[in-house]
C-alpha cells in the first residue's frame, strides 16, 4: 500500500503541468504548436529561451518535491526501502506529467521530471548524466537522442549501484527498483518513438540554444 501512496504523491506533484500553464498564461494552448509536447524543448522552439527554463526548471522541480516529500513522510517508518520509494515518487511523478487526466491525459514526454529524479536520487549520477546529455547534445543537437541516452545510463548506473551496496537495500527491494527503472526507460522510448523513427531516417529536428550557435553549426 505504501507504493500506492507514493505513486500518487509524485502523481499529483506531476500534474503540475508547467508548459501548459505558462502557455495559457500567454494566451496559447502549447500543445496546438510545434510538435504539440507539453515539454521543455517544444516550449523553447515556440516561445524562446526564457519560457524553456522556466518550464525545465518548473518541470525538474516538481519531481524533486515529491520525492524529498516521500523521504520526509516514509525514511523513519520505511528505512530498509527508501530509495525504493523515492523511485515510486518520481515514477509517480513522471505519470502525471505525462498523462495528466484533466489534460484528456496528454502531457509531456517526461523528460525535464527525469531529471528531477536523477537530481534527488544521488549525487553520483549527476556529473554522468550531465556529461551523457550535454555531451550528445552539443555534439548532435538532438534532445531527443540526449534524453533517451541519459534514461539508458541511468538504468545502468542504478543496477550497478544497486549491486554495489549503494542503497544498502535487501536484494528483492533492489531487483524492484531495477524493474521499476527498467519499465521507465521503456515507457520514455515509447513516448519518443516518433522521434526515433525520424532520428533512424535523418529527418529528426535540431534544437540550437541561440542563432549564432544555429549559424556556426550550418557552415
Amino acid at each position: 500500500m505504501v507504493r500506492i501512496y507514493c505513486l500518487l504523491i509524485g502523481y499529483v506533484f506531476g500534474l503540475f503541468q508547467t508548459a501548459y500553464i505558462y502557455g495559457k498564461l500567454h494566451g496559447i494552448d502549447i500543445r496546438e504548436y510545434g510538435s504539440g509536447n507539453a515539454g521543455t524543448t517544444n516550449t523553447l522552439r515556440v516561445l524562446g529561451r526564457k519560457a524553456g527554463v522556466i518550464v525545465l526548471f518548473g518541470d525538474i522541480a516538481k519531481c524533486i518535491l515529491a520525492v524529498v516529500l516521500t523521504g520526509v513522510i516514509f525514511d523513519s517508518s520505511h528505512p530498509d526501502m527508501i530509495y525504493l520509494l523515492k523511485l515510486y515518487a518520481a515514477a509517480g511523478a513522471i505519470l502525471g506529467h505525462n498523462f495528466p487526466f484533466y489534460l484528456h491525459f496528454k502531457g509531456g514526454k517526461g523528460i525535464a521530471a527525469t531529471a528531477g529524479m536523477i537530481l534527488s536520487f544521488h549525487w553520483f549520477m549527476i556529473p554522468v548524466e550531465i556529461v551523457v546529455f550535454f555531451g550528445t547534445f552539443f555534439l548532435t543537437h538532438y534532445v531527443s537522442l540526449g534524453s533517451l541516452l541519459v534514461y539508458v545510463a541511468y538504468m545502468i548506473m542504478l543496477i550497478v549501484m544497486g549491486q554495489a551496496g549503494v542503497f544498502a537495500m535487501p536484494q528483492v527491494y533492489l531487483n524492484e527498483m531495477y524493474v521499476l527503472a527498467i519499465l521507465l526507460t521503456v515507457m520514455a522510448f515509447v513516448k519518443h518513438r516518433q522521434n526515433i523513427v525520424r532520428l533512424l531516417h535523418g529527418e529528426e529536428r535540431k534544437t540550437y540554444l541561440s542563432k549564432k550557435n544555429k549559424e556556426a553549426a550550418g557552415k
